[in-house]
């Protein structure tokens, strides 16, 4: 499923960590964004649990090593319940092991401590509307692929991280939105990926400070 699933704001969100500042950072990151509502918050798997027994939510960001009920846990004891909310693996633990053993769980997204937590919004929006963000789990992409856009792809490329969607991107560049749906085309076609989230999630692990930061107009 793709961006264009329907949500009904504000999304209800639950964050588990072990790390007391960790929740507390996240807590006021989601309170700053009117799309989402923190409706519980834990220090274990085992509580949040316990909470999701009589509390409707809608997304679970969790991280991964945690005491008494750890990411893995967490994961393995929701897929077994029915109407189960969607999971974001949120840690600091770097490599390919853990993104593939949360995808293979049932997460619907992994995001690394080690990214800007602003990025974070765009990843609870996209699972929100349907949509899986893993990174490029052993795959190596050049640079070249980003030097490879124009400075208008790079500019959508750049809106597309912002969680924009096709009218959106049709509106603040001032074109079509087949125009926005051919331009994507060539962007996902030059950086070899399938969909926008793959596309977003080349563009946060390439560096996405060396994309072009133009204005709007006067792009080609």
């Amino acid at each position: 499923m793709g961006l264009g699933m329907k949500v009904n704001y504000p999304v209800r969100v639950a964050v588990v960590d072990k790390n007391p500042l960790v929740v507390r950072g996240l807590r006021s990151l989601f309170d700053e964004d009117g799309r989402f509502d923190v409706v519980a918050s834990a220090h274990d798997g085992a509580r949040l649990l316990d909470g999701l027994e009589v509390l409707s939510v809608d997304i679970v960001i969790t991280g991964w090593i945690m005491p008494y009920c750890n990411g893995r846990e967490l994961l393995e004891a929701l897929s077994k319940r029915t109407g189960s909310p969607k999971v974001v693996v949120y840690t600091g633990d770097i490599g390919d092991v853990v993104p593939r053993e949360a995808m293979e769980l049932g997460a619907y997204a992994y995001f690394s401590k080690a990214e800007p937590p602003e990025r974070l919004l765009y990843v609870l929006d996209s699972v929100a509307r349907g949509s899986m963000v893993f990174p490029f789990m052993g795959k190596q992409h050049d640079q070249s692929l980003l030097n490879s856009l124009t400075n208008r792809e790079s500019l959508m490329l750049e809106k597309l991280s912002l969680g924009m969607t096709n009218q959106e991107l049709a509106d603040v560049m001032a074109i079509s939105q087949n125009t926005v749906k051919f331009h994507l085309r060539n962007v996902y076609s030059k950086l070899n990926v399938r969909n926008r989230s793959e596309a977003v999630a080349l563009y946060y692990n390439e560096g996405a400070s060396d994309l072009v930061n133009s204005p709007v107009s006067g792009l080609v």
